[in-house]
């Protein structure tokens, strides 16, 4: 799914230049389950950047699906993003003065669904993760596991290939984080393919690979043991 050579990422102001990514060779197959790990500024929020293509590399190629991602424009990468990705974000990034239902669908809104077709996926995503019992709820009235069920939802609900996380578990505490993982593995199990940044090793072992990171250069790989 996600083919990526030499991939590296600078940024340059008028006196420092920094390099988050330096000539990444990774590739994220159909199905899988990935998880990225490293110290703080190792450059691990930065590849799923360019991964869910909210920033562009300073060199290297990226293809996403047999498309080099190098030089699409801003409109088309938007196109390709909105088809084909999903994002979890750890601060959950929900829309306090909608519900739970309404938060849902929102990212339907952008697909030109018509409003029958918006219910039955929402109700069907709600149910798969177990929220369906809120959907009347506002974000204020719900547990932050509850709350990031409800993110999951809404990244899960246009059925994207690509399901994005950063940090999902970070602002939760440990019972709510498990129950997470464990809702994020389940997804995998049922075919979603997933990259989550994590420093949690404990939450790493979820995946089915591990991908060690130290500045801005991958360290190692390991897959868990069948």
């Amino acid at each position: 799914m996600l083919h990526m050579r030499q991939l590296s990422r600078v940024y340059r102001t008028d006196t420092v230049e920094t390099t988050a990514l330096d000539a990444i060779d990774l590739d994220i197959h159909d199905g899988e389950f990935v998880a990225i790990m490293g110290p703080s500024g190792c450059g691990k929020s930065t590849l799923l950047n360019l991964m869910g293509m909210l920033d562009s590399p300073s060199s290297g190629s990226y293809v996403f699906n047999g498309q080099e991602v190098a030089g699409l424009s801003e409109a088309r990468l938007a196109q390709v993003r909105k088809a084909n990705i999903g994002f979890i974000f750890q601060s959950f990034n929900l829309v306090d003065e909608l519900t739970v239902r309404e938060n849902v669908e929102l990212a339907l809104l952008y697909h030109d669904a018509a409003a029958s077709e918006r219910k039955r996926r929402t109700d069907e995503v709600m149910d798969r993760v177990g929220i369906a019992h809120r959907a009347r709820h506002r974000p204020s009235q719900l547990s932050g596991g509850q709350q990031q069920r409800v993110a999951v939802a809404r990244a899960l609900v246009a059925s994207p290939k690509l399901i994005l996380a950063d940090e999902p578990t970070g602002n939760l505490d440990t019972n709510h984080g498990e129950e997470v993982m464990r809702m994020l593995q389940s997804l995998n199990a049922q075919g979603s393919t997933i990259v989550m940044v994590t420093h949690s090793p404990a939450h790493a072992d979820y995946a089915g690979r591990v991908v060690n990171m130290l500045d801005g250069r991958i360290l190692q790989e390991r897959r868990r043991a069948a």
